[in-house]
């Protein structure tokens, strides 16, 4: 059984910064190319992050330059660094897990950014 328990997110004024993490039970998060997704009320969920199990890393647009995905493989963990945040920001924040055949999905975070 995967797991994926995200943790981090608050409320935060805009141009304030957090850090969200999400911990990966099970044998699968080396291999996989874990990723953040957001989904703001009355919208699709959408792209936010990802990183490789190489590290390579993609961004979606709206947040380049101010959010930063990272992976610590000893312990399991994926971050979102996000700073200058904007209250278009507001959403709740999913963990991702994603190999070939299945992906995984955290139970996501609320993350508030106030004007």
């Amino acid at each position: 059984q995967v797991q994926l328990v995200e943790s981090g997110g608050g409320l935060v004024r805009a141009g304030g910064s957090l850090r969200l993490s999400c911990a990966a039970s099970g044998s699968i998060f080396r291999r996989s190319t874990m990723g953040w997704y957001r989904q703001a009320p009355g919208k699709q969920r959408e792209l936010v992050a990802t990183i490789a199990s190489g590290g390579n890393t993609n961004y979606a647009d709206s947040v380049k330059g101010r959010f930063t995905i990272s992976r610590d493989n000893v312990k399991n963990t994926v971050y979102l660094q996000m700073g200058s945040l904007k209250p278009e920001d507001t959403a709740v924040y999913y963990c991702n897990a994603n190999l070939p055949l299945v992906a995984y999905w955290g139970q996501g975070t609320q993350v508030t950014v106030s004007s």
